[in-house]
């Protein structure tokens, strides 16, 4: 797993609100997109070749499997605020305030008084 690549691809969409829109309504046309465009840029000047996805890391991306993503070393708040982003309004009109954050809570609860996923790339 290239952690720095699927960290990018999360702080990237996350701050971009035509991504996070593309990413919401179909995930994998925006996943590709972002690879070829942004994804092999390291800065403005620098391109790479070497960062790419992992199949498993893509096929979490592109369900939005949050709790694969985090077992894979994603950043827990990275992958936080892009979810919170897209579901958020979606979890609070139908089961009321912080929904989602409760369920992301719930659902890595498994990893409480454990060593967590190493973020360090």
């Amino acid at each position: 797993m290239s952690k720095y690549y699927v960290n990018k691809f999360l702080y990237q969409v996350d701050g971009d609100p035509e991504l996070l829109a593309a990413y919401k309504a179909d995930p994998a046309a925006l996943l590709e997109r972002w690879e070829l465009e942004r994804g092999q840029w390291l800065n403005r000047s620098e391109r790479t070749t070497w960062l790419s996805f992992t199949d498993r890391e893509r096929e979490a991306l592109i369900a939005h499997d949050y709790v694969t993503l985090f077992e894979l070393g994603a950043h827990f708040f990275l992958s936080l605020t892009i979810f919170i982003a897209i579901y958020d309004e979606d979890y609070a009109s139908e089961f009321g305030p912080l929904s989602f954050q409760r369920e992301y809570g719930a659902n890595l609860a498994r990893w409480m008084g454990t060593d967590y996923p190493s973020v360090a790339l």
